[in-house]
């Protein structure tokens, strides 16, 4: 079976950002424990790095799986 090789990256996007997510839940109980101004900031540090790392992948286009050409040869087949 063939699959296209953007399905494996989406893949490896998704369980990349969802470990990293992951650690958001322990950080959380150790903050409420903590309760310190420096603990938010480096949440807000972790969080600001997922995010551009996030908008970088995304403006990329590294979870675009549809690209123009198949679009345009999917409405023709729907034409005829």
């Amino acid at each position: 079976m063939k699959f296209d090789i953007l399905y494996y990256v989406i893949g490896i996007l998704y369980l990349i950002f969802d470990l990293e997510i992951i650690f958001l839940f322990p950080l959380a109980t150790v903050l409420f424990s903590i309760g310190s101004l420096l603990a938010v900031w480096v949440v807000m540090i972790f969080l600001i790095i997922l995010t551009i790392g996030f908008l970088y992948e995304w403006f990329h286009g590294a979870l675009e799986i549809v690209t123009l050409p198949t679009i345009y040869i999917y409405y023709i087949s729907i034409m005829l």
